[in-house]
């Protein structure tokens, strides 16, 4: 008997590698998150030899396993950008020379059908990361972020990632928190600040997108 379901993941995600690659993405399929993890640590870690990593906010890439694998390697250096025991000022500054990396990771909040990234963040250190400044970048994304279109993508971050994103958050007080949804909220704690649409990897290359045949993150 068919899994029909395998198949139908199957085709998505590939239509989808195929879409990225028009985009001068270069992709990889992974089945799950330690396929995902032994493809960053046995192909793409050897190749680009970094001397310097770090990273955006991504439950996909922490579900992977893949920055406790790196952080146990001595010959690379890590910014760490998240810790609760690090004063906000000096995080803050981690984030400005995360920039500067040779190699950065995070996920993504959608991807088009087109092979289009589509990302809100709140800060802007991870939209940044993906845009400009760190030499190569790594994106691990679960096949549940993908859509048909931006719109679309908006939709689904507007509305299901940010209100998630916010409630996993203790402190943080947005009216979406209650709702679900969005509320175009005007609160101090609102983390919908800067979108990006990343239409193609520019250089060719340079951002590496990992399919994940998982559903995995917000």
């Amino acid at each position: 008997m068919i899994d029909a379901a395998a198949l139908y993941w199957k085709n998505r995600l590939v239509r989808c590698k195929k879409a990225l690659e028009q985009n001068n993405f270069e992709v990889f399929l992974a089945e799950d998150p330690d396929e995902a993890r032994h493809i960053v640590m046995t192909g793409l870690l050897p190749k680009l030899a970094p001397k310097t990593v770090s990273w955006g906010d991504s439950e996909t890439l922490h579900a992977t396993g893949v920055l406790k694998k790196i952080q146990e390697e001595p010959h690379i250096k890590v910014i760490v950008t998240f810790a609760h025991d690090i004063p906000r000022d000096e995080i803050l500054e981690r984030r400005r020379q995360a920039l500067l990396v040779d190699l950065f990771f995070t996920g993504t909040n959608a991807l088009t059908e087109k092979g289009q990234l589509v990302n809100l963040d709140m800060i802007g250190n991870r939209v940044g990361g993906i845009t400009f400044g760190p030499k190569n970048v790594v994106l691990l994304v679960g096949r549940n972020k993908i859509v048909p279109d931006v719109e679309s993508a908006m939709h689904r971050i507007r509305n299901y990632t940010a209100p998630l994103n916010a409630i996993r958050h203790a402190g943080f007080k947005t009216p979406c928190r209650k709702t679900s949804y969005c509320m175009d909220c005007t609160s101090p704690d609102r983390i919908c600040n800067t979108w990006s649409i990343t239409e193609k990897s520019y250089p060719k290359g340079r951002i590496k997108v990992i399919l994940i045949n998982t559903d995995l993150g917000l």
